[in-house]
Order: C-alpha cells, then structure tokens, then sequence
C-alpha cells in the first residue's frame, strides 16, 4: 500500500511554466504509485495543478484547508476528501498527522514555514517521517545556503542535514521516498 505524501508548495498562478510542470509530474507519480496526495487543499497555483494531476491519473487527494479560505472560493472541492480548519495552525497539524512523508516544490512564505516546522518537528523527534526538498532549477539554493550558515555558526548541528533530503526534480523525489 502506498504513502500519505504531503507536499507542500505554492498557490500562485504567476509563477513559471517549468514548476507547473513538476507539480503536474508529481502529481502523476503519486497517483501511478498508489499513494495518496495530502496538501493545503487550494484550487489554485501548483496546489491546484498538482491536485487536478493526481486525480487525473486515478489518485487519491486529501485537501486540508481553513474555513477562511473556503469562503474565497479557493478550496480544491474535487478532493476525495477536503478537511476544513478553523486556522492555519489546525491545517499544518492534519497534513502533518496525516502524512507519511512530505516534499516542498518551490513556494513562497507558507511552503517555507510549512517545511521548516516539518524538518523542526524531525529534528525535535516528534516524527521521523522523510522530508524531500525539491530544488528544482536551483529555487531553494539560497535556503539551503542559509541552512549551511546556521552549521557554520553553530545554531545547528551537523548532523540536522540528515534531517531532510535535497532532489533536483519530482522523479528523484519519489525514487528517494519509494526506495526508503
């Protein structure tokens, strides 16, 4: 049986054609690998396309998102299972209870706190579940300098890089997390 894979990454519509294409490739991965999309539950940006791409390959979507955000419309409401929080703090809780393993795509300010809550929450021991940063086109290469920083100055230790795992594309992604 597969995985509960959450994956975190943006809702904007603006951004490059290159990350639709991933967030449309993993979608496809997940579903052809019997496991089961958890996310943030948007219709819109690379959540949606993601989404619409497991569905489209028979997957399953688990969609997690606040009452506020449901009231704007931008709730994925095709989710085989679409779970409403009173809050953003409830949403990270579900998807983190819910998933076996997360990945983060490009995104902006919520995928970056949603991943670093995720590699804390690791880091802290609160789960062991895998983390997979996909650094497509080099988008997260100023993170994970800033990740090497806190190494350098001692406010973390070494061994946190175990911590999460560091793919170039979608397809090393799911390699890592089926081969684990």
């Amino acid at each position: 049986m597969g995985r509960a894979i959450c994956v975190y990454c943006s809702s904007s519509d603006l951004v490059d054609g290159a990350y639709f294409e991933a967030a449309e490739g993993l979608g496809r991965l997940i579903a052809e690998g019997g496991h089961t999309l958890v996310y943030g539950g948007g219709s819109i940006g690379l959540m949606g396309a993601l989404a619409r791409a497991v569905h489209q390959h028979r997957g399953r979507v688990i969609g997690v998102i606040p009452d506020s955000m449901v009231e704007r419309e931008l709730a994925y409401r095709d989710a085989n299972e679409l779970i409403v929080t009173d809050n953003m703090r409830q949403r990270k809780a579900v998807m983190d209870e819910r998933a076996d393993a997360f990945i983060a795509l490009p995104g902006g300010f919520g995928t970056l706190e949603e991943l670093i809550e995720a590699l804390t929450h690791r880091q802290l021991k609160y789960h062991d579940k895998p983390a997979v940063i996909v650094n497509l086109n080099g988008f997260y290469d100023p993170l994970l300098r800033f990740f090497e920083h806190f190494i350098e100055q001692h406010f973390a230790k070494p061994k946190h890089r175990d911590s999460y795992r560091v793919v170039r594309d979608p397809v090393a992604a799911m390699v890592y997390l089926e081969s684990g």
